[in-house]
């Protein structure tokens, strides 16, 4: 009734319906798209007070030397850039693991012309720059 058939490798047998995706992530996550290098973006939030609009950004790690606000063409741009840090070395100078984010990062929020410049007010305060 039954037979004993020997195991054949065919074509079906080694097919994985998941492969383009485990592809586009192993080159994503490879090429620091997701390190922080290749997506430098930071976390916003925006609220409406009624007569003011309020600007939370979360910008752990800067100095607030590092950190600068600008009004251009209707867009106000944030932007933070954070040199190299020499920590974290050996003595051969070669780094052991490097995990903390070092360059610039920028974002726009187009705002039109109903905001001027004498009107934006800021303050950083433990990581979260408040405009």
């Amino acid at each position: 009734m039954f037979e004993m058939r020997p195991y054949r490798r065919n074509s079906m047998s080694t097919w994985n319906p998941f492969s383009e995706m485990e592809e586009m992530e192993r080159r994503l996550f490879n090429n620091d798209f997701f390190s922080g290098r290749g997506l430098a973006e930071f976390k916003t939030d925006i609220t409406d007070e009624g007569d003011y609009y309020e600007l939370k950004a979360d910008l752990p790690g800067f100095k607030k030397d590092d950190i600068s606000v600008s009004l251009n063409n209707g867009y106000l741009t944030v932007s933070a850039h954070k040199d190299e840090d020499s920590g974290d070395k050996d003595e051969s100078s070669k780094w052991l693991r490097r995990e903390r984010y070092v360059g610039t990062c920028s974002r726009s929020f187009y705002v039109g012309d109903q905001v001027k410049e004498n009107d934006i007010h800021a303050n950083y305060q433990n990581g979260t720059l408040c405009i």
